[in-house]
């Protein structure tokens, strides 16, 4: 059989190829989901690896035309199940957008406030089931007992501690709670000495090392070439945020940096995320101290009919560039809803990665990459 040059290049020679084909997934604990990877292998060398995804789709792209803009946006909580506040954040400026509504400013900093909660708690849940695909338990409690904090001030929000449904067209659904302030700082001096242990634990484990740097690099060329996003392309070197590029809900007002790795691995994919969680205690710090007064949302119709037109709007999730692309007819639906979904698009590059490694780094290499299903099965 022909096999590919860069292959060839990690097998000894000479070599006679005998082809296997094998499944791993769709019930697989370590797929974080229900994904069947169809890997074609040599030995232990993975050849090819081909996605195949649809188990769990639910059509919500066809759904949002037989509902009013306000019915759907519970929906997108649904999608990235794990980071659902950066889903009902795009939606919503998308929506907004095409109707020309105006955000009060204290709206939007309760918006980024809860957004930055939502991606310390969607990077802490990777973090624990990361260290578990490789075995390292301790750091899967040390993840959830931290997330659980984060999650009680999402909590105090809005009452919901996965689907959160806490943002609303026009603004929030509900004002910060008494304290909120307090909660959000005891958090910042919580976390910040738990990463510090996160470090020594476990980004400085001769182990782990091992099995994740120089293993699974995606380019930068690569990553462009796919479209990766998030901290999966900002892993590959390319400082690319939505918060910078693009500034939305007034992050321009918030001082943060843009952590980026040297050359895609996975200890790079990881690095970055423990670093942004660093970042993002930062803008909930300047957020709280900072948080204006006035009011938390405009008034909208909840028979809201945008005039004709499209819009589009996009925001930086946890697992990157999620965006929402409406088109109007002048009616209470939505005519058409396309979403960008990163894990969707980050799952196409899997075989581009995975081809040449063993079959212990297909788990090394699926959870760095942290996709959530419900995302790619929109």
């Amino acid at each position: 059989m022909t096999v590919d040059y860069e292959v060839q290049e990690m097998l000894p020679e000479p070599h006679e190829f005998h082809e296997l084909e094998l499944n791993m997934g769709p019930q697989h604990p370590s797929t974080h989901g229900v994904l069947r990877l169809l890997l074609t292998l040599d030995s232990e060398v993975i050849l090819k690896a081909q996605p195949h995804i649809g188990y769990l789709h639910r059509s919500f792209e066809k759904f949002a035309e037989g509902m009013t803009y306000t019915q759907f946006l519970p929906y997108t909580d649904r999608l990235d199940y794990v980071s659902a506040i950066t889903n009902e954040f795009g939606y919503c400026l998308a929506a907004e957008k095409l109707a020309g509504i105006e955000v009060p400013r204290r709206a939007q900093y309760l918006r980024v406030i809860a957004a930055e909660l939502q991606r310390i708690a969607s990077h802490l849940l990777f973090v624990a089931t990361f260290g578990n695909d490789l075995a390292a338990v301790t750091v899967f409690l040390y993840g959830f007992r931290d997330r659980e904090r984060v999650i009680d001030i999402l909590d105090s929000l809005s009452g919901q501690r996965l689907t959160y449904h806490y943002l609303r067209l026009g603004g929030v659904m509900a004002d910060a709670v008494p304290g909120l302030d307090r909660k959000v700082l005891d958090l910042v001096d919580y976390l910040i000495p738990r990463l510090d242990e996160l470090d020594e634990l476990f980004t400085n484990n001769v182990i782990f090392r091992r099995r994740t740097e120089n293993v699974g690099i995606l380019t930068a060329e690569q990553a462009l070439d796919f479209g990766v996003s998030g901290p999966n392309l900002r892993g590959s070197g390319v400082a690319w945020d939505v918060r910078k590029a693009d500034p939305y809900s007034s992050y321009q007002d918030f001082e943060f940096d843009v952590p980026t790795g040297r050359q895609g691995d996975c200890f790079d994919r990881y690095a970055v995320r423990i670093e942004e969680m660093r970042q993002s205690l930062r803008i909930l710090k300047q957020a709280v101290e900072g948080l204006p007064e006035g009011e938390i949302r405009t008034k909208v119709s909840r028979n809201l009919k945008p005039p004709a037109g499209e819009a589009y709007a996009h925001v930086e999730g946890a697992r990157g560039d999620v965006g929402f692309f409406l088109i109007s007819d002048g009616s209470t639906n939505p005519y058409r809803l396309k979403i960008r979904g990163p894990s969707f698009i980050h799952t196409m590059a899997l075989e581009t990665i995975l081809k040449g490694w063993k079959i212990a780094d297909v788990i090394a290499v699926l959870g760095s990459i942290d996709i959530v299903l419900g995302e790619v099965d929109r």
